[in-house]
């Protein structure tokens, strides 16, 4: 099948052609013909299928005729990361180049003026990040009351950052009559709750089992001791013809820390988390899209949607806590067809995580070994440890108790036995208490003698200070009282 019978204009099968594509792909095969008859669409697939075309070029053609209003925007998409809104709206510069649609891009970190002003001239597509949407809404900037297509994009990415109750809120904000196009790679109970809470019979499309690494990726698995990563991943980045590669960790501190340490062994690296600034991470994104940086080191931020043409290699430095983000990580190369390569480092207290992902898979990972380094075997209890240490609290230490101790209230006393409240205790007699030197027997011994045999007089006390007025005197401060209390009382009258 090609673009041209899917029912779409001349003008995007054009656009279509001149960006290079011919043969749409399983998702958009199905999902375009539902989308041009006004269905709404329940769409589930495996990253790098194209689900972004998959609802942009059926989009543009029918919102080709109409005009917006001021803050009435005509469609609203929602994406859960900056990058994803960044990358639908530069699809839909490219597809929709034909056309005089116009949009706007709603992201944290950008000027509010900028998008305000957007706003006001009235945009045709709306795509935005579910905070900073919210945020101009309560501004008065936005009315929803003429949104007549939703897109809800990556919806288990959403739930995994914590907005679906944002989505919640901004889908109450829209009309009642609509079509909604709900799109997600993998399909867990809480999606499906609310497909079926924002869908109005939907037409479901499912081209690949959920949570399904594509094929043409070629997966390794390196196991060894954690203090031999960083070794094992620079050599691997020498041994393997990298064009270009992402590297995943799963904390933002050890992305700058592994960023710092490929910089220092001369690799041309660069670092992406979510607590850089939207204007750096643009940048650096597209400094690693253009090839001017050739290892991008990311959280999981990276790991969802974006297209890099041409990936050749992923490295997931920390193997993902959630099985389902080895999924999406793998995903960043391999697409369109093309083959690319995928290593993990475990160490052996990764053992539980990596049991989660063959079990997600359906696949043994197959093992990789690295020359001049010892292998290491995983270790499933303390992966598990280390799993319910994360669910304690912050910080990676959770509270653990004996398995054979009994729950204690919170007001229990010890046993009566080992009270040591002062009424308890045995008194010690007097003569057996330990003395202090000031406690300890006077001697005459230590008195001088007068020359008649008589005991001499002790040395007088020093004399206390005299005070010219007794209502000076401050007793507590010795000869030095501060002077705001040395000042003479008034006199009553």
């Amino acid at each position: 099948m090609k673009f041209s019978d899917l029912g779409l204009s001349n003008e995007v099968l054009q656009a279509v052609a001149d960006a290079g594509y011919t043969t749409p792909t399983p998702i958009q095969e199905q999902a375009i013909p539902h989308v041009l008859t006004g269905r709404d669409v329940l769409g589930c697939a495996q990253t790098g299928t194209g689900k972004t075309a998959g609802f942009t070029l059926p989009m543009i053609d029918m919102l080709a005729s109409g005009r917006a209003r001021a803050r009435m925007p005509r469609s609203l998409i929602i994406e859960p990361t900056r990058e994803l809104a960044a990358q639908v709206a530069a699809a839909f510069d490219t597809y929709g180049k034909h056309h005089k649609l116009s949009q706007a891009l709603l992201i944290g970190g950008e000027s509010f003026s900028d998008q305000e002003r957007k706003l006001d001239r009235g945009v045709d597509v709306l795509i935005a990040t579910p905070g900073r949407l919210l945020d101009l809404y309560e501004r008065g900037k936005i009315i929803l009351s003429d949104t007549k297509i939703l897109v809800i994009d990556e919806a288990d990415r959403m739930l995994d950052m914590g907005f679906i109750p944002d989505v919640e809120r901004i889908v109450s904000l829209l009309p009642r009559i609509r079509q909604t196009l709900f799109f997600s790679a993998t399909m867990p109970p809480e999606i499906r709750r609310l497909a079926d809470a924002f869908l109005s019979n939907p037409k479901e499309v499912t081209v690949a089992p959920p949570a399904s690494p594509a094929k043409n990726v070629e997966q390794n698995l390196i196991m060894l001791q954690p203090f031999d990563k960083r070794e094992a991943l620079r050599r691997l980045l020498r041994a393997e013809d990298v064009k270009n590669a992402l590297i995943f960790c799963n904390r933002k501190r050890d992305v700058d820390i592994l960023y710092r340490s490929l910089v220092k062994h001369g690799f041309n690296a660069a670092a992406l988390h979510g607590d850089m600034t939207q204007s750096l991470r643009t940048e650096t994104l597209n400094r690693f899209k253009e090839g001017a940086v050739q290892l991008l080191v990311a959280s999981d931020v990276a790991a969802r949607g974006l297209d890099i043409e041409g990936l050749s290699h992923v490295f997931n430095f920390d193997v993902p806590i959630h099985a389902e983000d080895y999924v999406h990580r793998i995903g960043r190369t391999g697409r369109a067809g093309r083959g690319g390569k995928a290593f993990m480092l475990a160490t052996p207290e990764d053992g539980h995580f990596v049991a989660n992902i063959v079990s997600l898979i359906g696949a043994e990972i197959p093992p990789f070994k690295l020359d001049g380094m010892e292998p290491a075997a995983l270790d499933n209890e303390a992966s598990d440890r280390r799993s319910r240490g994360r669910r304690g609290g912050r910080g990676g230490r959770g509270k653990t108790e004996r398995k054979d101790a009994a729950p204690q209230p919170r007001d229990a006393k010890p046993p009566r036995e080992q009270q040591t409240r002062r009424e308890h205790r045995e008194p010690t007699p007097r003569n057996e208490r330990p003395q202090s030197p000031r406690q300890a027997p006077v001697s005459m011994e230590s008195f001088p003698l007068a020359a008649n045999g008589s005991v001499a007089p002790l040395p007088a006390r020093r004399p206390e200070p005299a005070y010219a007025d007794d209502d000076r005197k401050v007793v507590g401060f010795g000869d030095h009282p501060p002077a705001f209390l040395s000042r003479p009382r008034a006199k009553l009258a």
